[in-house]
């Protein structure tokens, strides 16, 4: 059985004091209440605060992930960070492929193949991103995008390299918009995904690989997401920035 996994994504949202308060009361009320128990939760502070927010959970089991990488190993791309300098401070896991990132940064399959391998490079685990516009899913074309982002992604990847990978499936039209994919269309892309998995890379990794939701997942519709047999969790934009929120949505 797949164990449950949520993950906040804060974007570029809490400043240093609120980061600190927001872990520091988020862990203390996850012990009291033994909340996180068969769950994993992962948390995406900005780049500035990867490093306290590591020290803050030191020892629990709560991980910490960076919202992006750079393509490039090191060299002189101002403002840019690199999978090595994330690792040398304890951080293990990252998001690519972020609508956001592919829409405002016109981030294409091509570079996101080179952060992929970057990041693998470094032992990071990559949470993957994967979703389709409103214009593209009005034209019924949902299940041909999604499958070209993994397969110029994601499927140039060798078996091993696939236990690094969650795959987050985010309609592009219901990230931030208060809109929702049906709990009937995200299980059946949920479905879609994990048979492309089953076609290229077997059983084994079709039925361990975590498939999440994205897209203006709250505290009142997340226990029917989850209820999805494809379904393993969910990556939360918005409603993982108040601790009352994101623990609704835990415990759902």
């Amino acid at each position: 059985m797949r164990k449950k996994i949520v993950i906040a994504n804060w974007k570029m949202n809490h400043d240093f004091h609120e980061t600190s308060f927001f872990l520091r009361n988020f862990l203390k009320i996850l012990l009291e209440k033994k909340i996180n128990h068969n769950k994993e939760i992962i948390i995406a502070p900005s780049f500035p605060f990867l490093h306290i927010s590591n020290q803050i959970l030191q020892g629990t089991t709560l991980k910490i992930a960076a919202q992006n990488i750079y393509q490039m190993d090191k060299g002189s791309y101002t403002g840019e960070v690199s999978a090595s300098m994330l690792k040398s401070i304890g951080i293990t896991k990252v998001i690519l492929g972020h609508s956001e990132r592919r829409e405002l940064f016109f981030e294409n399959n091509d570079i996101l193949f080179k952060k992929i391998k970057i990041a693998l490079k470094y032992g990071l685990d990559i949470i993957f991103c994967v979703g389709e516009t409103s214009f593209e899913r009005n034209r019924d074309q949902q299940f041909y995008i999604v499958k070209n982002q993994l397969k110029e992604t994601i499927f140039h990847c060798t078996r091993d390299e696939i236990g690094f990978f969650y795959i987050a499936y985010e309609p592009i039209w219901a990230i931030g918009t208060g809109k929702n994919a049906t709990y009937e269309q995200a299980q059946t892309m949920h479905k879609f995904i994990r048979s492309l998995f089953l076609e290229k890379y077997g059983e084994s990794i079709s039925n361990r690989i975590p498939i999440l939701y994205g897209g203006s997942i709250n505290n009142l519709n997340a226990g029917d997401f989850f209820l999805q047999k494809d379904i393993d969790g969910g990556l939360v934009g918005k409603s993982s920035l108040k601790i009352e929120n994101f623990l609704k949505i835990i415990q759902s």
